[in-house]
């Protein structure tokens, strides 16, 4: 009998023994759960994916610590043309958007995977090229005009041919001019940066479009004039949004909005104003967001 009782009780205790590890086990799958759910509340590095402008005409080197000091956040920058940094966007390898090519923005936005999209500021193109404007451009009236000179003219054009915004404008220009220039000896595409673009074209002594920030912010290491300016069909628009959380749960959300709302603030605002001004005389970009 003493036996069998002794046998209950060590069995009873095995019992609570697998029950109380099950639960612990159960516990650590739960909490485990929790932590994947919970968005990274201490995540300080917000990815932003831009266009190289903002990156070759300075502005970001200016905005960058502003951003960091306000915020608390790190700022990792990923320059590429505005089609990869949408890409990215669009795959959720980013947290924000400072793009410029407004017609390929809008599908992220419908989608509902750009969010918070908002105005930010503005600039322009300018067609640019050698001194002597082999091409006659500098007398057109519209930039379709200068485009079908280039081309009857088979002056050599440097193409970005890298699906960024400053790509898009060139080719819908082209679409303007009704000149198809893909396979023309006299086009060649870079496949680069604006910056990197502008060189190649002042060593070839070509003609390019490039938005003026970057122009100015590089024009003394250039041999290159801009040659057609203040057309409206060179206005050159940005946006930035931040991607949305609900879509991709590994986005650092609350960062992403911190640097939209950072944009769009009054200060940051009147500092992409005055940016530029110091140094060349007139300022690189115009602020749009206070205009609202």
């Amino acid at each position: 009998m003493k036996n069998f009782k002794s046998s209950i009780l060590a069995a009873f205790l095995v019992l609570v023994m697998l029950v109380g590890a099950g639960c612990a086990q159960q516990q650590g799958k739960e909490e485990t759960k929790k932590e994947a759910a919970k968005p990274a509340a201490d995540n300080k590095e917000v990815i932003l994916a831009t266009t190289t402008s903002t990156q070759d005409s300075g502005l970001l080197d200016v905005l960058q610590p502003a951003f960091e000091k306000k915020t608390g956040y790190k700022l990792k920058i990923i320059a590429v043309g505005t089609g990869a940094a949408l890409a990215m966007g669009e795959k959720g390898e980013a947290d924000v958007l400072l793009v410029h090519a407004p017609k390929s923005e809008k599908p992220l936005v419908d989608k509902g995977i750009g969010i918070n999209y908002s105005l930010v500021m503005h600039n322009d193109f300018i067609l640019v090229g050698p001194a002597n404007d082999p091409a006659g451009i500098k007398g057109a009236k519209t930039t379709a005009e200068a485009m079908q000179k280039i081309a009857n003219k088979g002056c050599i054009f440097v193409s970005r041919g890298d699906d960024s915004g400053t790509h898009k404008k060139e080719l819908s220009l082209w679409q303007e001019a009704k000149v198809n220039p893909k396979g023309q000896k006299w086009y060649q595409e870079s496949g680069s940066g604006m910056g990197q673009t502008l060189n190649i074209t002042s060593e070839k002594q070509g003609y390019t479009l490039t938005d003026r920030a970057t122009y100015l912010a590089q024009k003394k290491n250039l041999k290159l004039d801009i040659l057609l300016q203040g057309d409206k069909s060179l206005l050159n628009i940005y946006h930035v949004m931040n991607i949305n959380p609900e879509k991709f749960s590994k986005v650092n959300a609350a960062g992403g909005k911190a640097f939209v709302d950072f944009m769009v603030s009054p200060e940051t605002q009147e500092m992409i104003s005055k940016f530029g001004v110091d140094k060349y005389g007139e300022p690189l970009f115009f602020p749009d967001a206070v205009k609202k």
